[in-house]
């Protein structure tokens, strides 16, 4: 036996060639095998295709109702644009920002989980161990966390902030480290315009506070400066005329929500007084309210001959024309210089000294 297998394996001794009943033979051999087979392939092909179709009908339908729910969001800013609510509560621009990006946050997380959720089902179809996959994939998010920390604290403050309605577009804010007018909303960025033109990139990270100058109600505050001997009841009854009248006139009576108050005096000084007046307002609408009443202040103290403090002073009645002399000093006696006090006052003459060889 020994012999035969060394006989077998002699290199030197010529291969010989494939015959026809070895060809029948394997093929026999790869028919059973794949007859054997056939079925956990087409198990497992189907398994593979059912999950795909369910992962894409989903996908598409989640999309589609996260579609529609933001539609409707855009329709009920719209239908309340144009009423006074509207333009107090609503901006469309706002809205629709909003609305996008929250949108945007819903659709791709619906979509990473269905998307993830598929993938793993087939690749456990297939038997394979998901176990080091997944420490490898723990392992790289914490890899890519600590090296992108400052990125995912924008998204995720971006997110909450959209979430909870902190500001939008049109309002002005105060973000600590830049203020002005929000004119774009974004998960990493907000986009603020200041007062001189100037457009600010501020990184939701960086944001440690808000102030909201838009929502709710603003106050606008005007101080009267007045002379101190002026009448208070007077002035008090022309700054009431001029808030009701300003109360009632457009489109004033809309950006006011309250009368316009005379809260009192303010400060009192040596030569003045302060006169506090204020009111409620529409967001946003403090700053030309207060412009407006300080035009109509001034006008109405010219007509009431109201002194305000800062202007030229009145000159008295019945004064008598002052002297032009009155301040000028009495001549000085020492300005005349044949007078006994500017003689007494002159330094005496030396002797006249005489020359020692002119004696006899």
């Amino acid at each position: 036996m020994f012999l035969s297998v060394l006989s077998v394996a002699d290199p030197t001794e010529e291969p010989t060639s494939p015959t026809l009943q070895d060809a029948q033979e394997g093929a026999t051999n790869a028919a059973s095998w794949v007859e054997q087979n056939w079925s956990t392939w087409l198990s497992i092909g189907l398994r593979v295709l059912l999950i795909v179709i369910i992962a894409v009908v989903l996908r598409v339908a989640v999309r589609r109702t996260i579609t529609k729910f933001i539609d409707r969001m855009n329709r009920t800013a719209q239908a309340v644009d144009g009423t006074a609510l509207g333009g107090l509560l609503v901006n469309v621009e706002r809205r629709r920002q909003r609305s996008q990006a929250i949108g945007s946050v819903l659709r791709s997380v619906a979509s990473f989980l269905i998307v993830g959720t598929a993938a793993l089902m087939i690749l456990g179809t297939f038997q394979i161990n998901l176990a080091p996959l997944l420490a490898s994939a723990g392992v790289a998010g914490v890899a890519i966390g600590f090296g992108a920390r400052n990125l995912v604290t924008d998204f995720l403050s971006g997110v909450f902030m959209i979430l909870e309605d902190q500001y939008g577009v049109g309002d002005t804010v105060d973000a600590g480290v830049a203020s002005g007018e929000v004119i774009e909303v974004g998960l990493r960025v907000t986009k603020l315009r200041g007062d001189n033109g100037e457009i600010w990139y501020v990184r939701n990270g960086e944001v440690k506070r808000i102030g909201n100058l838009s929502q709710g109600w603003a106050t606008a505050g005007v101080d009267v400066t007045v002379r101190s001997d002026e009448d208070l009841d007077r002035v008090r009854s022309v700054l009431a005329e001029v808030g009701e009248a300003m109360s009632k006139d457009e489109p004033w009576n809309e950006r006011l929500w309250g009368p316009i108050e005379v809260l009192g005096l303010d400060s009192v000084i040596l030569d003045s007084m302060v006169v506090r007046v204020s009111a409620k307002t529409m967001p946003g609408k403090a700053l030309s309210v207060e412009r407006e009443l300080r035009w109509r202040i001034k006008q109405a103290f010219d007509r009431a001959d109201i002194s305000i403090v800062g202007g030229l002073p009145a000159p008295a009645e019945d004064s008598p024309p002052a002297d032009p002399t009155a301040g000028m000093a009495p001549p000085s006696a020492y300005s005349n210089t044949g007078s006994a006090q500017s003689q007494a006052a002159s330094p005496l003459t030396p002797p006249a000294v005489v020359p020692s060889g002119g004696a006899k």
